[in-house]
């Protein structure tokens, strides 16, 4: 090993150039600072954020099957209960009816999604309902009955929402989408209260008509994604 004159840098026997560690403890620095700012900004999210941070990760590289789909399209990680603030409550619901929905081979048929402040399940009117009709098919009473002890055993509020698809109804019993869609609204509530036990002033129901589509109304598929009646259940509670 020597130095050669004016400052160089030193030179192996073999040619090589020192120095290198500079470059190695740089890099080293560099990713101990990259770790620590991401330990901190995790420290201000919600548990439940960063589980989706994690899972989303394992999903990307294909290390774990991730999450629950109740609907095919894309979407990156599947809503599931760990994406919701377990405070909430709204994870144990998302469980116990996905569990049971599964039981009776009805994953195709119901959507769960999450907004900022419910967590809004969605039932197919294939399900629930015959075409231009708001009697509930009987063969959807047991999830229904299902529903409605969730709704029991929660303290939430629950509105139901009644939705059809832009083709236009004529009827003695029902003049237009409006009447449609809040009957079966309302039927579900009366069937929940009536059959299912459930207090009165939890409920409430709306009709929207064709005025809310989840998506456009330009295919028979879409169309039936259209009809549907929504169960929200809101974060505000019950008045005990």
């Amino acid at each position: 090993m020597f130095l050669k004159r004016g400052g160089k840098k030193r030179q192996s026997g073999d040619g090589s150039v020192g120095g290198g560690w500079e470059i190695v403890y740089t890099g080293f620095i560099l990713i101990l600072l990259c770790f620590f700012i991401m330990l901190c900004s995790f420290s201000t999210m919600q548990q439940s954020k960063v589980t989706r941070f994690v899972k989303s990760f394992n999903l990307a590289v294909s290390i774990f099957s991730g999450g629950v789909k109740m609907e095919k399209g894309d979407i990156a990680l599947p809503d599931s209960a760990d994406m919701v603030d377990e405070k909430s409550g709204l994870a144990n619901i998302f469980r116990d009816v996905i569990t049971h929905a599964r039981r009776l081979g009805l994953e195709d048929s119901i959507d769960i999604a999450f907004t900022d402040k419910n967590l809004v399940m969605r039932l197919a009117n294939a399900i629930l309902f015959d075409t231009g009709s708001a009697d509930i098919r009987p063969a959807s009473m047991p999830l229904l009955l299902k529903v409605a002890r969730v709704i029991k055993a929660s303290k939430h509020l629950v509105r139901i929402e009644g939705h059809t698809d832009d083709r236009p109804i004529h009827t003695r019993r029902f003049p237009s989408n409006w009447e449609l869609s809040t009957a079966r609204a309302v039927n579900v509530l009366r069937f929940l209260t009536q059959r299912g036990g459930v207090r009165p002033d939890k409920l409430s129901a709306a009709g929207y008509g064709k005025y809310q589509p989840l998506t456009d109304n330009d295919s028979a598929a879409h169309r039936a994604r259209n009809r549907r009646v929504e169960i929200v259940f809101q974060r505000e509670t019950v008045k005990e």
